[in-house]
């Protein structure tokens, strides 16, 4: 084998492997946190009977989301996500903080969840699934034909009826 031929091998070998190496990086997971930066020792400042709203904001900041309706909650949502190339980002670690008030805005309870509260949907293509009855085209133009006391018939049971 002549020795032109020998580098030519080998420079195609190294390039191969460089090559490859260079591929690799692209092939680690990215991972990005999201939402609330989950801090333990702040967390575990804040105390029931003792913090009120000014206290627990002063110590972990605003909260992700706030409740609507029933007692005063703070929600303070921590996820850390995981995704490889060309696919889909994975929860890896998931961890909600409800903070619970009274009326007078005192601290009652604080909450720790993790992923074992989280609920996977799994859509279903086009059609939302219901429960009930499945109807066909037909059914659902000439169902109401023949029914007793529809809606705004003499003797129907709704709005002005007897």
């Amino acid at each position: 084998m002549k020795p032109e031929s020998r580098r030519l091998r080998a420079a195609a070998r190294a390039g191969l492997v460089l090559g490859a190496a260079a591929l690799l990086p692209a092939c680690t997971a990215i991972r990005e946190s999201r939402g609330y930066i989950n801090d333990p020792l702040l967390v575990d400042v804040v105390q029931p009977g003792l913090d009120n709203q000014r206290s627990v904001e002063g110590a972990l900041g605003r909260p992700t989301f706030v409740s609507q309706f029933g007692q005063p909650t703070w929600y303070y949502v921590s996820s850390v996500t995981g995704q490889r190339p060309f696919t889909r980002p994975k929860i890896r670690q998931h961890s909600v903080l409800a903070v619970r008030f009274d009326a007078a805005g005192k601290v009652v309870e604080v909450e720790r969840s993790g992923s074992d509260k989280v609920v996977y949907l799994d859509p279903d293509g086009n059609k939302t699934p219901t429960l009930g009855r499945e109807r066909g085209f037909l059914e659902d133009l000439f169902g109401n034909i023949g029914q007793v006391g529809g809606a705004g018939m003499p003797g129907a049971g709704g709005p002005g009826g007897p």
